[in-house]
């Protein structure tokens, strides 16, 4: 715990030392800041929509604008509105995402005495490692970014080939991947769980085995990106057994935490890299001035908005995520879900944690397999016709759908106080869920060409637009 505050102590000097030469710290008076406090009132949250202007100025060549120099990626991720998000990796903070990730592994061998997951293949489900140039430098998703600093000693191990990696339709990857993997002693396979779970569903129809007997070494999965406890029970139902798994918790931003214990909850906040963490109170996200803290005043239990600095030159950068600590002895957090996706049309401000629970301890009394879910609000003219409607794509459809959709009404009650007024006022009517046919929401990804690689479904959104959709896809008996 004292070493995680002294270093975050020691990253925030270092930071502001390099920041002062930037043309960010002469605009926001870094010479004059001396403490955390002050930094606070000099730098406002920004999310990327802030940082744009800076971006599109090192983009047309300017050096020294956000951190020395000149960054030597971007990595180019998904944006909201403003279309493709271009995140600076520099010289300083590429070792963030590549030792980081490292770290995870180190720990897991250490704590389990298992290294023989380093003697067979491996494979990482990423995106193309094709890059292309934006304002001279190179650029493409931080996973394909990832192929080119995997060590060489690891290169010998991974799978899959260079060229297989390149193909970009998912699809036809996957195929290769296939190929490429059948017979091979695979040993850790890493990727986001949905594509994991399509890739050993590929494996099964392939050769009509479960994984562990295609692969009898295959001892430690990988993932993130999505909270596993939804895809877990599948995933281990294709796998035949249940192994050990290493969680992360990676974005373009930095990489931030890794599970470093199978023992304990949580994932160990990564103190010691290049990034200084503030903390901001879920429920003031939205006000002018929101209380912003460093990590010695943050509480086990509460939702906080994860906001970083980092030697890749973000400042005060909302990342969009929100935590909740765990334990603070070490700092570990679990990731609870994202600002933006929730549910609020009437005031019951619903999060992806909350609806994560209820479904899955209610398919786990059931004994029910969750495929993917997703969750928007349904407005209706009228008291107590409005509801909350589920999309869920079930490994076998529960036989008594409204029964199974009350169950998980009377959980998201029991987790959300303001959801239990709206429907005991007869505001809100109890939720219901619309049946996913299957591969219904593959189908969708594909239709929106967002199949593979790091994109996923949303847990929760405030509105229509992908509910709409799906409806597509919904079952009709």
């Amino acid at each position: 715990m004292l070493t995680a505050l002294e270093d975050q102590e020691r990253i925030f000097k270092e930071l502001l030392k390099t920041g002062r030469k930037t043309e960010f710290g002469k605009e926001h008076n870094y010479n004059s800041i001396n403490s955390y406090a002050e930094f606070s009132q000099a730098v406002p949250l920004r999310d990327y929509e802030g940082f744009k202007p800076y971006i599109e100025l090192i983009k047309q060549g300017k050096h020294n604008i956000l951190w020395k120099g000149l960054p030597i990626y971007f990595a180019k991720t998904s944006g909201t509105t403003s279309g493709a998000k271009y995140i600076p990796i520099t010289k300083d903070s590429v070792d963030n995402h590549f030792d980081s990730a490292r770290n995870a592994f180190f720990c897991y061998m250490s704590e389990t005495g298992n290294y023989s997951s380093a003697d067979g293949k491996m494979i990482f489900l990423s995106g193309s490692p094709v890059l292309e140039r934006m304002g001279g430098i190179p650029t493409g998703r931080l996973s394909g970014i990832s192929n080119h600093l995997i060590p060489r000693y690891l290169r010998t191990n991974q799978l899959p080939s260079y060229e297989t990696n390149c193909i970009e339709d998912w699809e036809t990857k996957l195929e290769k991947i296939v190929d490429e993997t059948i017979d091979q002693d695979m040993r850790m396979i890493s990727g986001i769980p949905p594509w994991i779970q399509m890739y050993f569903d590929r494996l099964i129809e392939r050769s009509g085995k479960k994984i562990k007997e295609l692969f009898p070494n295959f001892n430690v999965m990988v993932h993130g990106g999505v909270n596993f406890e939804p895809y877990k029970a599948k995933l281990f139902e294709s796998i035949g057994t249940k192994i050990d798994t290493i969680e992360t918790f990676p974005a373009s931003e930095g990489f931030f935490a890794f599970q470093d214990s199978q023992e304990q909850e949580g994932l160990l906040l990564n103190t010691n890299f290049g990034v200084f963490y503030e903390f901001v109170p879920i429920q003031q996200m939205f006000e002018a001035n929101p209380r912003r803290i460093g990590l010695k005043d943050v509480k086990v239990g509460e939702n906080y908005a994860l906001v970083i600095n980092s030697n890749a030159g973000l400042w005060g950068y909302n990342l969009g995520d929100t935590v909740k600590f765990v334990s603070v002895n070490p700092y570990r957090i679990v990731v609870t879900g994202r600002i933006k996706h929730y549910i609020s049309a009437f005031g019951e401000h619903v999060i992806g944690e909350e609806v994560e629970y209820s479904l899955m301890k209610a398919a786990e009394k059931e004994g029910l397999k969750i495929t993917e879910f997703t969750v928007a609000p349904m407005v209706e003219q009228g008291k107590g016709k409005s509801y909350h409607e589920w999309f869920v794509e079930f490994e076998d459809k529960p036989d008594d759908l409204r029964r199974f959709s009350l169950l998980v009404d009377e959980n998201l009650r029991k987790k959300n106080i303001y959801y239990d007024d709206l429907i005991a006022g007869n505001i809100l009517q109890t939720l219901q869920i619309r049946s996913i046919r299957k591969n219904g929401f593959i189908d969708y990804m594909k239709s929106i060409g967002k199949l593979g690689g790091q994109n996923k479904v949303p847990r929760l959104s405030n509105d229509r637009k992908i509910a709409d959709e799906l409806t597509k896809y919904v079952q009709n008996t």
